[in-house]
């Protein structure tokens, strides 16, 4: 069996211990180093290679998810492999079942188009742009939205100026001579054709996506499946996803008769109808929506980025195909493989309760302030005392920065991330930002580099009128 090595601080090592023992029968034997520091939080490579005399006898050293410094090197040092856990200790067992799991998310079956619904308002440079940032979160094909009553004269430029940036392109108008541009000038794909304009696939190359000459009339589109099928010409068949409350339900019913009845054809779902037209998470959406498209094999769903609330829709879109996949491959529920669509609430947002909290809290000896949620509320606490509040103003008395702008400064920014962590059920650590999962940009985090934690409260003199402040601090870290 497997033996591992777990390297932390004198706060974290009790409560790391207890997170391993509530794992037995664990897939492999440990212990737990305490390597001469307080925070966990503070581990770096250097330091661990100063502390730790070289051999370790294990197959495996894992480090807090924070620690920074080049761990190759240390494996190199080792002559075994040092890995980073989890930020949060108490992530441990999930880390370890994710790991066995080993479930790959660079997989999905689903193309995403991306549509850009004003192309025909935007110049040539602008059209582009949008593509890139479309590409850059999942987009496989560019759709160029083009507008009823609204002139596109530079329909061809755009198509040519895309596909020479090496996108794949979708034409997308209600106007048969827009189509016919579009196609003349290299488009990939045509959307839509009714039943009545299938002439139009014998004078192009490009695919076309069929949908029925009325919303709900499956036996033209059936019909028009079919014609295409004897002519052995590529194409997509759309069923028209319907919005809430105008026949959701019954336009899934039709894309499962469609898949029913004709087993093999590729199948578009254009969910735009749904994210746009429900002023709800689109996170949630668009989970449900690719579950939904896994099970009915669905080749390729039509999304966009209009209303404000669904600005993140290609790149949710984009996580949402790869998780229904692996789920639907590995046959599991979609639980454990990625927390990117859980954007306002965490599965475990209060990994401490406020027992354990207390007992780290009575072992601090140094002046520096930490910051936990658990169900009851925020704590904030040193050596100095240990306060809980759900109202982060209600720590001011109590903190004793009335004279120190830069540190008050920081408890107010960490005490606000606190706040909102606790009143929504998400994970906070502090000096860390909120996470969001895929609805905000994550800056790239450089774990190679050393961070020196800097200083917050600085020394200063007595006042005449106070007694001596006992914050003497420079850094906070859990």
């Amino acid at each position: 069996m497997e033996h591992l090595v777990f390297l932390t601080g004198r706060l974290a090592q009790r409560n790391l211990e207890k997170v391993l023992h509530g794992m037995e029968p664990a897939p492999f034997t440990w212990e737990v180093r305490e390597i001469g520091l307080q925070v966990a939080g503070l581990m770096t490579a250097d330091m661990i290679r100063r502390r730790v005399e070289a051999p370790v006898r294990a197959d495996r050293i894992l480090v807090p998810g924070r620690c920074r410094g080049d761990l190759d090197e240390l494996s190199r040092h080792y002559g075994i492999p040092v890995e980073r856990g989890p930020d949060e200790l108490k992530d441990i067992p999930r880390h370890f079942n994710r790991a066995a799991r080993a479930v790959d998310l660079s997989r999905h079956d689903t193309l995403i188009f991306a549509e850009i619904v004003d192309a025909a308002r935007l110049d040539i440079d602008a059209i582009v742009a949008r593509a890139h940032a479309l590409r850059t979160d999942g987009a496989d094909v560019i759709d160029l939205g083009c507008l009823p009553a609204t002139p596109f004269d530079h329909l061809e430029d755009a198509v040519r100026a895309l596909k020479g940036e090496g996108f794949r392109v979708s034409v997308d108008s209600l106007d048969l001579a827009e189509l016919r541009r579009g196609a003349g000038a290299g488009a990939d794909y045509l959307l839509s054709l009714t039943p009545d304009h299938l002439w139009l696939a014998d004078e192009t190359d490009a695919i076309p996506v069929l949908i029925p000459r009325e919303s709900g009339d499956e036996a033209s589109l059936h019909g028009a499946v079919e014609h295409l099928l004897k002519r052995g010409r590529p194409f997509l068949a759309d069923a028209i996803l319907d919005p809430i409350p105008y026949g959701l339900l019954a336009s899934l019913c039709r894309y499962q008769r469609l898949r029913e009845r004709f087993p093999d054809i590729d199948i578009m779902m254009g969910v735009g109808n749904v994210t746009e037209l429900t002023e709800a998470d689109t996170s949630g959406i668009n989970a449900v929506l690719f579950g939904i498209g896994a099970e009915l094999g669905i080749a390729a769903v039509l999304t966009t980025q209009v209303s404000g609330h669904a600005r993140r829709a290609v790149k949710e879109a984009d996580v949402a195909r790869r998780v229904m996949y692996a789920a639907r491959e590995t046959h599991s529920l979609p639980k454990g493989l990625s927390d990117d669509l859980m954007t306002v609430h965490a599965k475990r947002p209060f990994p401490d309760s406020p027992a354990e909290i207390a007992e780290i809290a009575a072992a601090v000896r140094d002046p520096n302030f930490r910051v936990q949620i658990s169900e009851q509320g925020l704590h904030v606490y040193n050596r100095d005392g240990h306060h809980v509040a759900r109202d982060p103003f209600a720590f001011w008395p109590r903190l004793g920065l009335q004279h120190d702008g830069g540190h008050a400064f920081y408890m107010g920014v960490e005490l606000a991330r606190a706040e909102i962590a606790w009143s929504l059920g998400k994970r906070y650590m502090q000096d860390q930002p909120l996470d969001w999962g895929c609805a905000v940009e994550r800056a790239p985090q450089d774990l190679l580099a050393h961070c020196a934690p800097g200083p917050t409260k600085t020394k200063r003199a007595p006042r005449p009128d106070a007694s001596p402040t006992p914050l003497q601090a420079q850094a906070h870290d859990l």
